[in-house]
């Protein structure tokens, strides 16, 4: 029996998600969670062999969540499951240990064998997306990538600067070379180039 945990912060897609597992005989959904620190308490407390798990989650992203388990050397594999058919975010998941990634468009006979296939130490990845994934680098660092979410969602560089601990002037350093790598003219179109892109 392969023991699975979904980890989706919409209650809709968690339980259709679920339900759609319990179809299998050979599948067995242990625990749920609405946010990825719940998710991780639950990967400690049930050790699944899968965690299917969104991207964009409360408290926790599915990458953060992917990465933590990683670190832990923890033996559950992760699947991420999302509406994002970017390149950016699946090179992002495969750097943060993810073994699959799908798109929850994608044909629903294709989840269980993704389930299937990653259990046994397998990769289950969209292959359109795996062909585009390797075309682009992410451009951006660690630090840029943080400064410019930021100023993406509004905050000024006093702001940031308190948030991350930073000086002002560091902060508009990062924010002018994450501008000069995307071809923005501004922080604001820089912010939106990322995110088209799945770097952010």
């Amino acid at each position: 029996m392969i023991r699975v945990l979904i980890a989706e912060d919409q209650a809709l897609i968690l339980g259709a998600l679920a339900a759609l597992l319990e179809l299998e005989g050979d599948i067995q959904v242990v625990a749920r969670a609405s946010n990825g620190k719940q998710a991780l308490e639950l990967v400690r407390q049930h050790q699944p062999d899968v965690v299917l798990t969104d991207i964009e989650m409360p408290q926790m992203t599915g990458l953060e969540l992917a990465a933590e388990i990683q670190r832990l050397r923890l033996k559950t594999r992760v699947v991420i499951v999302t509406t994002f058919a970017r390149s950016g975010y699946l090179r992002r998941a495969l750097e943060a240990g993810s073994s699959g990634y799908l798109l929850k468009d994608a044909p629903s006979s294709e989840l269980a064998s993704a389930v299937r296939r990653v259990h046994l130490g397998g990769r289950a990845i969209d292959p359109a997306l795996a062909a585009e994934a390797w075309g682009e680098p992410d451009p951006l660092t660690e630090r840029e990538r943080k400064v410019l979410k930021l100023a993406g969602d509004g905050q000024s560089s006093a702001e940031i600067a308190a948030e991350l601990g930073l000086s002002e002037g560091t902060v508009r350093n990062y924010l002018s070379e994450a501008i000069s790598k995307l071809g923005a003219s501004n922080r604001v179109e820089a912010a939106r180039i990322a995110r088209e892109k799945g770097w952010l």
